[in-house]
C-alpha cells in the first residue's frame, strides 16, 4: 500500500557498524530503534566477555524475541477481557431491551 511518502535513506550506526536503512517512516524514530538496539548490544557485550559481534547480535536478538512474546500475552490476555466484558455488557443489554 503506497502511504504517499518518498522512501528514503537514513544511516544508523549499531555496534560500531553503519548501515544503511531504506524508510518511509519519521527518520528520528528509525534513529531511535537503532540507538535503542545499539545499547542493547553494548549492555550484552558488557556482560559477555570476549562475545563477537554475531553472538551479541544474536543474544539481542533473543532478548527482543523475549520481550515481544510478553507484550504478545498481555495483549492477548487483554483482548480476552475486553471480549468477555463485551459478552457480559451484550447479556446486559439483551435483558434491558426483553
Amino acid at each position: 500500500m503506497d502511504t504517499g511518502k518518498d522512501k528514503r535513506p537514513v544511516r544508523v550506526t549499531i555496534a560500531n557498524q553503519t548501515f544503511t536503512l531504506i524508510t518511509a517512516g519519521d527518520d528520528r524514530e528509525v534513529l531511535e530503534l537503532a540507538n535503542r538496539v545499539d545499547e542493547l548490544i553494548a549492555g550484552i557485550a558488557k556482560r559477555s566477555a570476549n562475545a563477537d559481534t554475531s553472538r551479541l547480535a544474536i543474544l539481542a536478538c533473543l532478548h527482543l524475541a523475549d520481550r515481544l512474546n510478553s507484550v504478545e500475552q498481555e495483549m492477548k490476555s487483554m483482548r480476552d477481557r475486553v471480549e468477555a466484558r463485551a459478552k457480559r455488557f451484550q447479556g446486559l443489554l439483551d435483558q434491558v431491551i426483553d
